[in-house]
């Protein structure tokens, strides 16, 4: 790490700290901006480290490559009960303040971008512990914007209200809920158009984070997809703008995070150099990328195939079969004649076969016959909500589509009729 990096890291512990809600045992009366001051006078002698966990790594090792002794380290770890030593992910940052002689003063992990766990030695081998966390506030704002390329680019571009680094996860968190209606590496088209109600948590340092996705509207390829946030009971769901779940029996899209590099119809082989018809969909990732079952299913086959490489074959409760070519590997346990799960792990994306490069060749087979994997799937829907929760559904979505809808989204602007705190 960067002497810059350690500097902003440590800065951006200390912000944290002064706007914080102090829960456990306080080690002083005083505010939490002015925790990192109580103790001992520090001296030029006291050196303030920063560093992260590294992958694998114990947490006792990687405080004492930040300098602490490994007693004390010991003592530290045994009088949290904040931290679980064995659940610290890697990345995890830990800021210390150590002097040669006296040894370590304070040791400052961050289990999240809003929980701060600061551990102050009051004696030797004594520690006190002091658990911080920010307050979000929660209100509601509307993206919008025309898909040129991507819907990540699309949505990146109408989300001024979040900054740049959070924006492709109100993209991913969108894709995640319409999976099982939309390839949105294939179907998208250029001037389609997406629209967001989601809510914004902010705190009073600057943090800014997408919240739930309230209400979205896609125009896919000059068609409308509505999507709904509904509470039944204590549970939440999406569904689409008949009432019907949005999680159906088959994905789109065998591959969570992908583009397609080839579309069905028409093309030029890449290998062989004629025109033949493609009979199904390529879609070009990184070797070794995860390759998902499109629905629950036996595998009937699971090995070479000719030019298609290593190839797994799966026929689905309906009969449908789909199959998914090039494969670098199986994954452990598939083989013929076991049952898989949607969107269970079957693979990895390879270029085995008459490939030129590692890509996923996905077909769709209809007794027999192939089939256009977007057409084939076009009218699989989820179930429909029951008829009591009808009337309950119906006046959400008036409510909330009217907001979605009334006007051209400002690029992210903020919408004034829902401030609350959380």
């Amino acid at each position: 790490m960067t002497h810059a990096r350690a500097l902003l890291v440590a800065a951006g512990c200390l912000a944290i700290g002064a706007a914080a809600i102090t829960v456990g045992r306080p080690i002083s009366e005083r505010p939490a901006a002015s925790v990192l001051a109580a103790g001992p006078r520090l001296s030029s002698r006291w050196r303030t480290t920063v560093d992260t966990v590294r992958s694998g790594e114990p947490l006792a090792k990687a405080l004492m490559r930040a300098g602490v002794p490994g007693d004390e380290a010991a003592a530290a770890l045994q009088s949290s009960a904040a931290i679980d030593a064995r659940r610290i992910r890697a990345g995890t940052t830990i800021t210390t303040k150590v002097d040669p002689d006296s040894g370590a003063s304070e040791i400052v992990l961050q289990l999240a971008i809003d929980r701060v766990v600061r551990l102050t030695r009051s004696a030797p081998k004594r520690w006190a512990e002091r658990e911080e966390r920010l307050v979000w506030t929660t209100d509601t704002v509307l993206v919008g914007g025309v898909v040129n390329s991507t819907l990540t680019e699309a949505i990146a571009e109408g989300a001024e209200s979040f900054p740049g680094r959070v924006r492709p996860e109100l993209a991913y968190a969108l894709a995640d809920i319409l999976e099982y209606r939309v390839d949105l590496s294939r179907d998208l088209q250029k001037g389609d158009s997406v629209r967001v109600l989601v809510e914004r948590e902010r705190t009073a340092t600057g943090l800014v984070r997408p919240g739930k996705i309230l209400a979205a509207r896609l125009t896919v390829d000059g068609r409308p997809v509505e999507t709904l946030r509904f509470v039944q009971g204590n549970r939440a769901s999406y569904f689409d703008g008949e009432g019907k779940a949005m999680q159906a029996a088959f994905l789109r899209a065998p591959l969570a995070f992908r583009r397609i590099s080839s579309v069905f119809g028409l093309r030029r082989h890449p290998i062989l150099g004629t025109v033949r018809r493609h009979q199904g969909m390529d879609y070009a990732a990184a070797r070794g990328t995860p390759v998902r079952a499109l629905g629950d299913g036996r595998v009937i086959f699971a090995g070479w195939r000719g030019g298609y490489g290593k190839t797994i074959e799966i026929r689905h409760t309906n009969g449908m079969v789909t199959r998914y070519g090039h494969l670098h590997a199986f994954s452990r346990g598939i083989r013929s004649g076991v049952s898989v799960r949607i969107a269970q792990t079957i693979g990895q994306v390879g270029s085995t076969g008459l490939s030129t490069a590692p890509h996923l060749h996905f077909e769709v087979l209809v007794a027999g016959r192939h089939r256009d994997p977007r057409i084939a799937f076009r009218n699989v829907t989820g179930e429909p909500l029951a008829a009591a929760q009808r009337a309950a559904f119906t006046e959400l979505k008036a409510r909330i589509f009217s907001r979605l809808m009334a006007s051209a989204p400002r690029t992210g602007a903020a919408d004034p009729s829902r401030q609350t705190g959380d």
